[in-house]
């Protein structure tokens, strides 16, 4: 299998949904597909959890200083939660 996009591989996972809810699916060709599927939903994980990882920002304070941990590192939480407290 050649390597996927993320919305390549997401697009692949729909269609082998949409197939094998068909129940049109021979058991050689089910096996295959979820086989598949199997792939490609690691991989989509994979890429999901290293985007979680790049996407972590630094938190700053309203005065626009950087928020410091208990070790005076930068406190950081992930994106989403980033912009979950923003939208507040």
């Amino acid at each position: 299998m050649s390597e996927h996009s993320f919305e390549q591989a997401y697009a692949r996972l729909e269609q082998i949904l949409e197939r094998m809810n068909s129940g049109k699916v021979p058991l050689e060709e089910a096996l295959h597909l979820y086989e598949e599927a199997d792939k490609l939903i690691r991989s989509c994980n994979e890429r999901l959890n290293n985007a979680e990882k790049k996407v972590e920002v630094l938190m700053k304070n309203r005065q626009g200083d950087l928020s410091l941990d208990e070790q005076g590192q930068p406190m950081r939480q992930p994106f989403m939660q980033q912009q979950a407290n923003i939208l507040r």
